[in-house]
């Protein structure tokens, strides 16, 4: 059964909580996907997971690059998983519900709370998942910038 893990940034950017959590899913040996809602944060998603460190990268393609099956990491708008990943990353508010019946390990949904349009998209897709009797976990940003599961 697939796990939902809500992610809640309170003191970093996506752009910087990102790239680590995709770091930690490859090195588990999981592929992954990230979705988002529209193609200008994809692009800069893309631009992100090359240049986010200077002695390092993230491998990754898209719909632009073709051969996904070759993918460790595929970004997409889509509910597409043509590269087989075991966890897929939900960013700007991409709707989780769709992937309540999916066989991924895990879906992470990131979201700032900060924001209070991304935190009431959060809470209603927690609501949604809850009604399904997903299997949901809370996580939340620690002022050393770990995370803590808090339900």
């Amino acid at each position: 059964m697939v796990e939902f893990w809500f992610y809640q940034l309170q003191r970093r950017t996506l752009e910087q909580a990102l790239p680590a959590l995709i770091e930690r899913s490859l090195q588990r040996g999981w592929r992954a996907v990230v979705q988002s809602r529209t193609p200008e944060r994809l692009a800069a998603i893309d631009d992100l997971l090359w240049t986010y460190a200077e002695d390092s990268f993230l491998p990754h393609g898209s719909q632009n690059d073709g051969d996904p099956e070759l993918q460790a990491v595929w970004l997409t708008c889509g509910d597409d998983n043509p590269n087989g990943a075991r966890i897929r990353f939900l960013v700007e508010g991409a709707a989780a519900e769709p992937f309540a019946g999916s066989d991924y390990e895990r879906l992470i949904l990131l979201f700032d709370g900060r924001d209070e349009m991304s935190l009431a998209t959060a809470r209603e897709q927690w609501r949604l998942l809850r009604l399904s009797n997903a299997n949901l976990s809370y996580w939340q940003e620690t002022e050393e910038g770990g995370w803590r599961k808090q339900a």
